[in-house]
C-alpha cells in the first residue's frame, strides 16, 4: 500500500502543493487547471477561479462522490471528470489537468498523440488520444474524457488542454509534465512533415519494458 493510501491528514497541503507546482512547471497559469486526489470519502480538489499560486491547505474543497461538497466551498469546475476518473480506474490516487500551450495548442487541432516517440507508452498504450469536444465542466465533457482515457492514464482534451492520472500526486504530475513534452515535440515534428511512427510490435515491446518503469505507474 502507497504513502497516500495510508495518510490522508496531510492531503489539503498535497493537493494545494501541487496544484502551486503544475504553475511553476509551466502547466497552467493564472486560474486555468485543477487537481485532486482521492480520499476515504471521495477526494479533494482545487477551488473554482482561484490563483493556483496562492492555494493553501484550507483553499481546498473536500467532495464526495455523488457530488457534494461542504456548503460555501465551491469546487473546480471540473470535478466531474474528476469523480468519473476515480469511479472509472480504482488505480487512480490522483489527477492533473493542465491547460499548458502544446497541448492546448494540440487539442485545438483536435489531434492526439501517435506512437511517433516511444515515450507516448507512459500513458499506458500505443497513443495518446484526443478527447471529443464538450463545454467545460459538463457531464459530456467528462464522458468523453473517460471514453479517451480507456486503457490509458492520459488523454487530450479537444479546444481545451490535458488531464493525466496517476497512482500518487507526484505520478499524475510527472506523466503531466511528460505528455507536455511529447505534444511540444510532436508539434515541431509535423513543422517538417509527418514523423515516422513506430510500429505496433515496436511499442509493444516498449509498452513491455514500462512494466516496470517507475514513472509509469
Amino acid at each position: 500500500m502507497n504513502t497516500m493510501a495510508m495518510n490522508f491528514s496531510d492531503l489539503p497541503e498535497r493537493v494545494a502543493a501541487c496544484a502551486r507546482k503544475s504553475v511553476a512547471l509551466g502547466l497552467n497559469q493564472g486560474t486555468s487547471g485543477n487537481v485532486s486526489a482521492r480520499s476515504p470519502e471521495g477526494f479533494v480538489i482545487t477551488p473554482s477561479g482561484r490563483d493556483m499560486t496562492a492555494l493553501g491547505a484550507r483553499d481546498m474543497v473536500p467532495m464526495t462522490m455523488d457530488g457534494h461538497s461542504p456548503e460555501g466551498q465551491k469546487p473546480s469546475s471540473e470535478w466531474r471528470f474528476h469523480r468519473d476518473i476515480y469511479a472509472a480506474f480504482p488505480q487512480a490516487r490522483a489527477v492533473v489537468h493542465a491547460h499548458s500551450p502544446f497541448a492546448v495548442a494540440l487539442a485545438c487541432l483536435r489531434r492526439g498523440l501517435p506512437p511517433f516517440h516511444y515515450m507516448v507508452a507512459l500513458a499506458g498504450g500505443t497513443d495518446i488520444r484526443c478527447a471529443a469536444y464538450a463545454t467545460f465542466g459538463t457531464q459530456a465533457l467528462s464522458d468523453a474524457v473517460i471514453a479517451a482515457l480507456r486503457d490509458r492514464r492520459a488523454c487530450l482534451m479537444a479546444n481545451h488542454g490535458l488531464v493525466a492520472w496517476g497512482t500518487t500526486l507526484d505520478r499524475a504530475l510527472a506523466l503531466a509534465v511528460e505528455v507536455e513534452a511529447l505534444c511540444g515535440q510532436y508539434l515541431r515534428c509535423l513543422q517538417a512533415g509527418e514523423p515516422v511512427l513506430l510500429t505496433d510490435a515496436e511499442m509493444a515491446e516498449v509498452l513491455e519494458k514500462f512494466k516496470d518503469y517507475g514513472a509509469g505507474a
